[in-house]
């Protein structure tokens, strides 16, 4: 799993869980909003509900092209505010012999292709520079995009788009990782130059290859926030899985297969990380170390007394999809990949693998103890106080 400890005040990461006090105080007494325009910076405070109704009362105007950090949908929270504002300008897309004019006010390639709806693909070039040519492109910046050739693959019997830079067929295939063994055949020479629209076909003389779609998983990034409450978490940005296309050689006899050979492995589609913002206002309030053990009322009423116990919880994390795999979080619970609390409970009224509410935020049952003989309801929360070796 790959996660950061990130506090998010606004747009402002700061390392600090006691914001509890303050923010109890912006309630009353309004909000600061720090807003950067082009390179000037004004301070004020607002009593608005979200960020654009706040600029708007300061009458500080944006054109429809404008971009916010948060946006101006966004609804305030914390208790003071850091707020970008881009102002659009022209960018110039060249697109091979098509050229097209934009308003964006984003900086990165990504963001600015999109915003001139065209699609981009991992092997395509990019080049972002200051116009040169005033009379043709006017002020403003030029993206220049330099396709890949767009060819077809047809690799052991899995057809499919590729592109590519390579100027041969020989090099294109060490780009994708292909390699050729003394019984692959290619259908064209491998110096043969790779031109637009042309097929490229690899086979395997003699055994039999088949070719499977495999899906890669996402990572979750956990961004803890400390202006929602212990209990939220929302994603952020969805996560999308990834496609591997990979070849076996298969060899069959009467009709069964007898052997298995992975030969080659492509990567048609990146997964995309997922993020996911988990609340920790009021955290401080849970159950701690100090504390020891903690009655704590769930949404339904229902009573739970938690306590904690230290131990490697490798051997019950086989379960729940999780591969064995667990961490520590910023405050020493364990959690999975998921960010959820790694707990021990009563399998008959709390099944493995259920969430459930704790004080510190949700958890999934991974394990059970002798403790739910008299308190059928409790909760032993996983933590790393004891031993802090960060298993």
């Amino acid at each position: 799993m790959v996660w950061r400890f990130i506090l998010v005040l606004g747009l402002t990461f700061v390392s600090v869980l006691g914001a509890v006090d303050i923010v109890s105080a912006s309630e009353q007494t309004g909000r600061l909003i720090t807003v950067h325009d082009r390179g000037l910076k004004t301070s004020f405070v607002s009593h608005e509900k979200t960020i654009g109704e706040a600029l708007k009362a300061q009458s500080i105007t944006l054109d429809a092209f404008d971009a916010t950090e948060p946006s101006v949908q966004e609804e305030m929270v914390a208790p003071d505010y850091q707020v970008n504002i881009y102002r659009a300008r022209p960018v110039t897309v060249v697109d091979g012999a098509t050229r097209t004019k934009i308003m964006t006010p984003y900086q990165s390639i990504e963001r600015i292709v999109k915003s001139a709806d065209i699609t981009l693909y991992p092997e395509d070039k990019t080049s972002l520079a200051p116009s040169r040519d005033f009379n043709v492109d006017g002020a403003g910046l030029l993206l220049t995009i330099d396709r890949a050739v767009d060819f077809t693959l047809d690799l052991y019997g899995k057809k499919q788009a590729a592109r590519t830079h390579k100027a041969t067929v020989g090099a294109m295939l060490d780009e994708k990782g292909v390699k050729l063994g003394a019984n692959d055949r290619v259908s064209v020479a491998l110096e043969t130059p790779i031109t637009y629209g042309m097929e490229v076909r690899v086979w395997r003389e003699g055994k039999q290859t088949i070719a499977e779609d495999q899906p890669i998983g996402f990572t979750t990034e956990l961004v803890y926030d400390a202006d929602r409450p212990v209990g939220y978490r929302a994603i952020q940005t969805p996560g999308v899985e990834g496609v591997r296309s990979v070849t076996y050689e298969v060899e069959i006899k009467e009709g069964k297969e007898i052997s298995k050979k992975k030969i080659a492995e492509i990567v048609t589609a990146e997964p995309k990380r997922q993020q996911l913002a988990i609340g920790i206002k009021g955290l401080e309030n849970g159950l701690t170390r100090n504390k020891g053990a903690l009655h704590f009322k769930d949404s339904k009423g229902v009573v739970h007394r938690e306590t904690y116990y230290d131990l490697d919880m490798g051997v019950v994390m086989g379960s729940c999809g999780q591969g064995g795999r667990y961490s520590v979080r910023f405050d020493g619970m364990k959690i999975d990949a998921e960010g959820y609390i790694l707990i021990a409970a009563n399998y008959a009224r709390y099944p493995k693998c259920s969430i459930v509410e704790t004080s510190a935020g949700p958890g999934r049952v991974y394990d059970t103890g002798g403790f739910v003989k008299n308190h059928p309801d409790g909760f032993d929360l996983a933590t790393d106080w004891t031993n802090s070796n960060g298993r």
